[in-house]
């Protein structure tokens, strides 16, 4: 408005110049002063308003991006909130599977220390004869001298042999849930003159295998529990070669470990 308003008073006093046929110089001069300020103040505003719509444009250029980082920082806010939310349920499903996990670990161990606790009662009359019980990683270690089981150089089992593996087969046929592996080892020196077993590879095998044989043909435990293994001279106790050392090597050792169906289910899903 303020514009037209200079507009309009540039018109009356341009007109005013041309209608006047008789004017003095004074005031010819006074007009002429008066509008050329008029036509300052005319360019002046029109800059004015020129730069009112270059500043309108970039504000609403600036407001419209605005807008939109906005948009994007709510759709960002948002997708970090459900990744959060899916974060932090997967982790409490995590911890509840660690607890079942530790759950059934802390009763295999404790069904571990009690099969231990057994077999030691029940085999307490060859413990002086070279028989030990011990646990190692989580299962139970039967270990028996060969002494205790076989004549030298043989794979048939004596009979005190046999009365050791039938106070362990006893306890064993009270306990179905055990796996059983019969593992035959060996001293380090070379076989002579026995005919058929050729080297510690099958006198270990043939050792076990004999031990396994006893355990289910004679005393009845399931054979599906059992796995007969020879290890020969290589998973030696002792790597010196004093007799003590040797004679440790050469033994069977029977090991027990509770099945762990359960963990393994649970570990698979």
């Amino acid at each position: 408005m303020k514009f037209r308003h200079v507009f309009f008073a540039v018109v009356l006093v341009a007109a005013a110049l041309q209608s006047c046929v008789v004017m003095s110089p004074k005031k010819h001069k006074a007009l002429l002063a008066e509008r050329d300020s008029l036509s300052a103040r005319t360019a002046t505003l029109e800059n004015q308003v020129a730069g009112l719509v270059a500043d309108t444009a970039r504000i609403r250029r600036e407001l419209a991006q605005l807008r939109s980082n906005y948009a994007s920082l709510n759709s960002n806010y948002n997708a970090s909130s459900s990744k959060v939310t899916q974060l932090s349920s997967d982790l409490q499903k995590r911890e509840a599977r660690l607890k079942e996990v530790e759950e059934i670990l802390r009763k295999r161990d404790e069904a571990t220390n009690a099969l231990k606790e057994k077999l030691q009662k029940a085999l307490l009359g060859f413990q002086q004869s070279g028989l030990t019980v011990d646990i190692r990683n989580g299962k139970v270690y039967v270990s028996l001298t060969d002494k205790l089981l076989f004549p030298s150089g043989s794979i048939v089992i004596d009979e005190k042999g046999k009365q050791a593996l039938k106070q362990l087969a006893a306890v064993l046929n009270k306990e179905p849930d055990i796996n059983i592996a019969v593992e035959g080892h060996t001293d380090n020196k070379k076989i002579k003159n026995l005919g058929q077993i050729k080297d510690n590879w099958d006198l270990s095998v043939l050792r076990a295998t004999s031990v396994t044989r006893y355990l289910t043909e004679t005393e009845n435990v399931d054979p599906h529990r059992l796995t007969a293994t020879g290890k020969g001279e290589f998973q030696p106790i002792d790597t010196s070669e004093t007799p003590e050392a040797l004679s440790k090597n050469r033994r069977i050792e029977i090991v027990l470990s509770p099945r762990l169906d359960e963990l393994y289910n649970l570990i698979s899903k």
